[in-house]
């Protein structure tokens, strides 16, 4: 009942009525009061300040035996200009030291006088005792006189009757103003809330419809009046919102779809550290689920790093930092959103895992090629050195020295031959002869390659699977080429006398080859870096060998750029198995 606005008008217009008549009647009460009071203390100062009346008052008649008499008869000739009545105003002639009673205009009420303030002052200090409260319930006055070597008290008492009953009247007449006023004002209040409630009851049911969705609604503009402004600000409103929302929207699903599949992890938490949203890449990243506003904190995720408000009262653009969780190294970036509200902390997470590898690859890389390239030219220097110094080595001993001169330069030049061509697939360049051509051919043509080598070592190998494979698109010399340096790796690093199966086969749009030996194998450990470049299982046999330790990473990059497959497969007991796999139809370039 209280929340419509007939009664929230009828009430303020009631308030105001009332309010309005409680400060006048204040107003009118307190002037009353202070004019009455003022009068008093008016007329009784221009009394008592009478040369003549003073004069009557403190010198005595020759003969006078009585002085409180003679007071009493000067007193009661100014009765009238005192205002003393006998009813409402009476003046009293007491005692300056016990303050008693002795003379005055009320014999019945004069021997049991309260002991005002004023009265007490004029007996105890012996001065005029003049000041008085409004809120008090009589007026008075006392004046400390001496007559005839005694000391008197004039003390005048005012009951203030006149007061009251025309603070009675006008409090009457205040109340009936305010009944008056108060039916005068709820019809108006009324009368003016019909006016205002109809437009504004039209306005609330669209306004209803427009928060149901219905942007299309129009209220009827039906004055010229502020309501009617307002009605058609709010038509105009509803437009823009509209058109504002489908704004909001799009971006709000773009963002979202942005958030939802961007790379790196994004985690929102509030002031409290409380978890607002997060993205599937973050869950990814710390591998934990992250639910919103859960029982995951900022605490559980990154208190390690920095506390929340360390991080909410930041200086600076962010904080970064890097983590490991489990097998991912991250990047942290934190930063507070809304610094000077302090609102919360967002947090941005890159995977760096790859990055920390690939810069420690490229480390050992350098590292790897200087080595590499080190040991051959420190060889050639030092056997060339020593023929520069003994022109006079035997003929036998020079020629093994040039062999070594010369081995160590062709090395250096497969070093370097391997290295342009990883350059190549790097950077690009290197274009491939699309052609096709029949995969179970190439298998022959490598097997007969390799074939007299692996006798001289008194391998076994043998061929199965070549006869039905269809013919593939590729780049036959590459192809072959990973194929010869699978099998020379198997055929090196297998012992005499051993076991090499070359198995080849179908698999819907693929074709493969498995390369299977009985050699010393590769430990677990070496498993997922055998195809990295420079990188051998034992460096000192590979260079005896002669390997340099880039055929692999060659090979995969072949097989990468052909949209193949180049693996390590797990098997059970002594030596390897390297599968290859290329697509029938050849890569989509």
């Amino acid at each position: 009942m209280l929340r419509s606005l007939h009664m929230k008008l009828v009430l303020i217009m009631v308030l105001l009525v009332v309010s309005l008549m409680t400060i006048a009647g204040a107003f009118l009460v307190n002037s009353v009061n202070r004019f009455f009071l003022n009068d008093f203390y008016a007329q009784m100062s221009e009394v008592f300040s009478e040369p003549a009346f003073v004069r009557d008052l403190t010198i005595p008649k020759e003969g006078e035996t009585d002085g409180v008499q003679a007071l009493d008869q000067v007193l009661q000739a100014y009765v009238g200009e005192l205002g003393v009545d006998g009813r409402n105003r009476d003046y009293y002639i007491l005692d300056g030291k016990t303050g008693s009673y002795l003379a005055g205009s009320d014999d019945k009420n004069g021997p049991y006088l309260e002991m005002t303030p004023n009265l007490l002052c004029a007996m105890n200090q012996g001065e005029e005792g003049n000041r008085s409260d409004m809120t008090a319930a009589y007026l008075d006055l006392a004046i400390p006189i001496q007559r005839g070597g005694q000391d008197y008290i004039i003390y005048i008492l005012d009951q203030r009757a006149t007061v009251q009953e025309l603070n009675s009247q006008i409090f009457q007449l205040i109340i009936e103003a305010l009944f008056f006023g108060l039916v005068i004002s709820v019809l108006l209040s009324f009368l003016l809330s019909r006016a205002m409630v109809t437009p504004i009851g039209a306005l609330t049911r669209g306004a209803k419809r427009v928060a149901e969705g219905d942007f299309d609604h129009r209220i009827q503009v039906s004055s010229h009046d502020e309501i009617g402004v307002l009605t058609g600000a709010f038509n105009d409103m509803a437009g823009q919102l509209q058109t504002t929302i489908q704004e909001v929207e799009n971006e709000r699903t773009k963002l979202s779809t942005l958030f939802l599949h961007m790379t790196d992890g994004v985690v929102a938490f509030n002031r409290s550290g409380e978890v607002i949203h997060s993205n599937p890449a973050a869950e990814e990243m710390l591998n934990m689920p992250i639910p919103v506003g859960g029982a995951v904190g900022y605490d559980d995720l990154f208190g390690e790093i920095a506390s929340l408000d360390t991080v909410l009262n930041l200086e600076g653009d962010c904080l970064d930092s890097e983590t490991v969780r489990g097998d991912r190294i991250l990047l942290l970036l934190l930063v507070p959103f809304d610094r000077e509200k302090q609102a919360g902390v967002l947090a941005v997470i890159h995977d760096v895992t790859q990055q920390v590898k690939n810069e420690t690859m490229r480390k050992e890389f350098v590292a790897n090629v200087s080595h590499e390239l080190r040991t051959p030219i420190t060889n050639i220097r030092s056997y060339a050195e020593t023929l520069a110094e003994n022109p006079d080595l035997p003929p036998d001993m020079m020629a093994s020295f040039l062999g070594v001169i010369l081995n160590e330069s062709d090395r250096m030049t497969h070093i370097v031959r391997d290295l342009l061509a990883l350059s190549r697939f790097d950077s690009g360049h290197s274009e491939m002869n699309l052609t096709e051509f029949p995969f179970g051919e190439v298998l022959r043509d490598s097997y007969q390659a390799v074939l007299l080598e692996a006798q001289r070592h008194g391998h076994v190998l043998k061929l199965m699977g070549d006869g039905d494979l269809p013919a593939v698109r590729a780049d036959r010399e590459r192809v072959l080429q990973v194929i010869m340096n699978i099998l020379s790796n198997a055929i090196k690093y297998t012992p005499d006398g051993g076991r090499i199966l070359m198995m080849a086969g179908r698999t819907q749009d693929r074709v493969w080859l498995e390369v299977e030996d009985n050699g010393i194998g590769i430990p677990k450990e070496d498993r997922e870096r055998i195809f990295e470049r420079f990188y051998r299982v034992d460096k000192a046999r590979s260079r005896e060998s002669g390997g340099t330790g880039l055929g692999l990473s060659i090979a995969q990059e072949i097989i990468q750029r052909h949209e193949g497959v180049l693996t390590l497969v797990d098997r059970e007991g002594p030596g390897t198995t390297v599968r290859m796999e290329l697509k029938i139809g050849g890569p989509q370039l």
